[in-house]
């Protein structure tokens, strides 16, 4: 039986609606209120409803809430820190923690054809999966260089694809490029119709728990469940884009500044974009112009679980299959614990030989320092020893991410 929860409420910055297209079963459920007395309703639809995030544009970001704590926020308008990055990413890994992502792209790919659509232009299947359900996907070129890695979640109606910043634009285009005259597809740019949180942190499914949201916890990475605050609709997905464990939240942009407050007030620390990037190098997530350019390909940045191996034909498959059979993958994206601060672009070296490039470096939990980078297969052991530069010495070692990727065995 489903149920409802009201959570302690401030009013949202801004105020914005949002369409579902048929009437929603709402059910009590255990309520908390405020001290002012004032409070919102969590409430759970029936599973099969159609839930659409279809509002009108609204301008609304929770960094002008940010302010008033001394956040240090972007031009863009990003919460960059608040000024606790080192308590943040420890909270990452021993407690709870929750950002703000919705500078990341959010795309709407709608019409009676999107699952073959996506299924043919990235490398999951789509069409194995069904409404609920959700997966990682890889955009890359014919020539399988990588572009994006996409968080997508399959609904009723449609499937949102989340995207990295800066992206949203792109991949919008390109996917609208390959829609041919007799496809039933439709792409949408909803970023500034929505926001974005994820939480972080071995508390995830405590905070869940504590908020009657315990149905929840355990899903498949990528599931999802809809949900409403005050009758705007909220996303609660397993997982978030680091890694199987935690949440990622999708929501009404009015919805979002009372969502954001009542996880602070359940105890999440703030994380600002300076430490989830940290944050990403430390758990070895690829990024576009980093590690996802065209100078590699989707299999040397390590992403086999958002790749197909047995279906049907894709865009970049021919490249991909190829270097499988042929064993013709050259080099692996690793991490590398570091001396000294290195240059993204600095050579590794082995031997006084070059056999990779660094790409992302950051200061590790323990205030050393920390890198990704390619670098050759028979380089790629625990342990290796090499070179960084002139003088920064460095050790390879596996980095959580890219450790959870279920890739196939393959020839030395």
């Amino acid at each position: 039986m489903a149920s409802s929860a009201v959570l302690p409420f401030r009013p949202p910055l801004a105020v914005g609606t949002c369409c579902l297209s048929r009437p929603r079963l709402i059910l009590p459920r255990s309520l908390f209120s405020s001290a002012s007395g004032r409070s919102i309703r969590l409430s759970s639809p029936v599973w099969a409803t159609n839930f659409d995030f279809t509002p009108p544009p609204i301008d609304h970001d929770v960094s002008e809430a940010a302010m008033g704590v001394g956040a240090t926020i972007s031009e863009d308008g990003i919460v960059e820190s608040y000024g606790n990055d080192k308590e943040a990413i420890d909270a990452a890994y021993n407690g709870l923690a929750v950002v703000d992502l919705s500078h990341f792209g959010r795309i709407r790919v709608s019409g009676e054809d999107r699952a073959s659509f996506l299924h043919n232009q990235s490398t999951a299947n789509f069409e194995c999966l069904h409404e609920g359900e959700g997966c990682d996907t890889v955009f890359v070129s014919p020539t399988a260089r990588t572009i994006d890695i996409s968080h997508a979640w399959i609904m009723k109606n449609a499937i949102i694809l989340v995207v990295s910043p800066d992206m949203c634009r792109s991949i919008t285009e390109m996917l609208t490029k390959y829609i041919f005259y007799s496809d039933k597809v439709e792409i949408t740019d909803i970023t500034k119709q929505t926001s974005f949180f994820v939480l972080l942190g071995p508390k995830s499914n405590e905070v869940m728990e504590n908020l009657s949201l315990g149905e929840t916890c355990g899903m498949a990475y990528g599931s999802h469940r809809h949900y409403s605050v005050n009758d705007l609709p909220v996303t609660v997905g397993s997982g978030n884009l680091l890694s199987k464990e935690g949440f990622s939240l999708l929501m009404s942009p009015a919805a979002a500044t009372t969502i954001w407050d009542t996880l602070l007030s359940r105890g999440a620390t703030p994380m600002g974009s300076k430490a989830w990037e940290r944050l990403r190098i430390l758990q070895g997530r690829p990024a576009p112009g980093r590690e996802l350019t065209k100078d590699y390909i989707v299999l040397e940045a390590g992403l086999w679980n958002a790749i197909s191996l047995d279906k049907g034909c894709y865009k970049g498959q021919e490249t991909i299959a190829r270097l499988i059979t042929y064993n013709g993958v050259k080099q692996n994206l690793r991490g590398f614990h570091l001396s000294a601060a290195a240059n993204p672009g600095s050579p590794i070296m082995v031997d006084g030989k070059k056999v990779g490039t660094l790409t992302s470096c950051t200061q590790a939990r323990d205030s050393s320092w920390f890198g990704l980078g390619y670098i050759k297969r028979e380089f790629v052991s625990e342990g290796t020893s090499v070179l960084i530069g002139d003088h920064i010495t460095g050790t390879v070692t596996d980095v959580p991410f890219l450790s959870k990727q279920c890739q196939p065995v393959m020839k030395t």
